[in-house]
């Protein structure tokens, strides 16, 4: 029998807009198919040991929750973080989760805040926000017998840059994505998947949540093949329901 740990991390800072839902979508998804499922809550001053699990997630918060976490992340477990990463663990992060993994964030006045760096990002505060239903285009995701559309909410003031060693998560067809500027939304590093996008975004796109199962899974099991089937019609016309709101067509 198969089992997934899940690691939460900062579940009583980091929690907008019910970024818990993708912990509560990734754990159903999996018990659903018979696979037994542990969640971890690991928050400030605890230790962090990547052995000890298959999914982390990083959820979002304002400027204030992310200075709270700040000096823990960096200090106490930033090093574990950044060879879990490296090591290809799966890694979701939603918003001020996603920001933080990058270089720095610099503000409105020009101070740059130093960040993890454990990704080849920076962020540049900005005074308009960046809010509204958003619908991006994920190729990865074509060949899960999906059309790859993928919904959310974003609500942020930070415009996101990627490096060249960081891929987009998809192309924007609805919304701002990353920076409001060059169409793309959230970052792909490895088994690292971030993006601005709440909602919360898995139970929106189930796809997307067994993408993430299916990386664990065959990272950890060498017998694994794929994930078998559920029965997705109710997810699906919420989905397509919603995405054809937002862009008038589908």
């Amino acid at each position: 029998m198969y089992n997934l740990n899940i690691c939460h991390l900062y579940p009583d800072v980091l929690n907008l807009y019910g970024d818990r839902g993708n912990i509560i979508a990734l754990s159903k998804r999996a018990e659903w198919r018979g696979i037994a499922v542990k969640i971890d809550n690991v928050t400030l001053g605890d230790s962090f040991t990547p052995e000890n699990f298959d999914i982390v997630f990083l959820g979002g918060g304002q400027d204030y929750e992310q200075e709270i976490i700040q000096d823990d992340l960096i200090t106490n477990k930033g090093s574990s973080i950044k060879d879990a990463i490296e090591n290809w663990k799966v890694f979701l992060c939603i918003c001020g989760g996603y920001q933080i993994l990058g270089k720095y964030y610099r503000t409105g006045d020009g101070k740059d805040i130093e960040f993890l760096g454990a990704l080849d990002l920076w962020t540049i505060g900005g005074y308009k926000r960046m809010i509204g239903n958003i619908v991006i285009e994920c190729d990865f995701l074509k060949n899960r017998h999906s059309d790859g559309m993928v919904v959310g909410f974003e609500n942020h003031s930070g415009r996101t840059y990627l490096g060249p060693g960081v891929k987009p998560m998809g192309s924007v067809v609805k919304g701002y994505g990353n920076n409001g500027e060059d169409s793309c939304e959230g970052a792909v590093y490895k088994n690292v998947y971030c993006s601005y996008m709440h909602g919360s975004l898995l139970p929106k796109n189930p796809s997307l949540a067994d993408h993430l199962i299916e990386l664990a899974l065959k990272r950890k099991y060498k017998d694994f093949e794929s994930l078998k089937p559920l029965d997705d019609s109710l997810e699906e016309l919420a989905r397509k329901s919603a995405i054809s709101r937002f862009i008038r067509k589908y």
